[in-house]
């Protein structure tokens, strides 16, 4: 079990017998440190793999003393150390094997830029090449070329690529299988631009903080907002649909 630096999570945390706690008890346990928790951000961290609290045969979540403890430490990290969750599940996950797992700094750059120094074993961020981008997605230079014209892969500034325009090329192509031509993703791109642009818009006092600290954390909240806005923009599509992905 994980323990808690500096006494733990607020007093009160278990009910009165022990036993596993509703969401609302969390919230009113955490938030004696940390006043700007929510339901939904205690939902998200669940969805992301931070916890993993039980549901009961009607579906309500229970935590356990060992949920809200893991909690208090993801909050804990993400408030002090400015570190992404990616970064935090796999530093408590370590902990919990018994395996040394020094955190993560955030270092300083020159001109003064924050920058996040994972430990050795963590993932750097991929890139691929034009070429590796054709063969990921089995398509010719006409259809990138194509592609690119509607903004739906976007070249860095030196000509490689994020990994994920490989799972865009590929999206892309799986719907051309059903007639879903790159113009028609056009609308997708745009209200992808708009999302984008509205958390952007949420995070740019953080970016533009004097902190580097509080700057190095506009990272991690902006990977917070995108995975909510993918969620909701998912949510609702299917509401529109009338379907439900399993």
């Amino acid at each position: 079990m994980l323990q808690t630096p500096r006494g733990g999570v607020g007093h009160g945390t278990a009910t009165a017998d022990g036993g596993p706690m509703s969401i609302g008890t969390v919230l009113n346990a955490l938030r004696d440190e940390f006043p700007e928790v929510t339901i939904s951000k205690i939902r998200f961290l669940e969805s992301e793999g931070l916890i993993e609290p039980q549901r009961t045969p009607s579906g309500y979540r229970k935590f356990s003393v060992q949920d809200v403890e893991r909690l208090g430490h993801v909050l804990r990290m993400q408030r002090d150390h400015y570190l992404p969750l990616k970064v935090i599940r796999e530093h408590l996950d370590a902990m919990e094997r018994g395996e040394a797992a020094p955190l993560p700094t955030v270092g300083r750059q020159r001109d003064g830029e924050a920058v996040l120094v994972e430990a050795p074993e963590a993932p750097t961020v991929a890139r691929i090449g034009r070429s590796e981008l054709l063969a990921a997605a089995r398509i010719g230079e006409p259809e990138l070329e194509q592609w690119e014209s509607y903004g739906l892969v976007v070249p860095l500034e030196d000509g490689v690529y994020d990994a994920e325009a490989a799972t865009v090329a590929a999206l892309v192509s799986e719907l051309g299988r059903f007639g879903i031509e790159p113009r028609h993703l056009r609308v997708m791109k745009a209200a992808a631009d708009r999302e984008a642009g509205l958390v952007d818009q949420v995070v740019a006092p953080l970016k533009r903080h004097r902190n580097p600290q509080t700057r190095a954390h506009a990272q991690a909240r902006t990977k917070e907002l995108a995975g909510l806005t993918v969620r909701l923009h998912a949510a609702l599509v299917q509401t529109a649909l009338g379907v439900r992905l399993p």
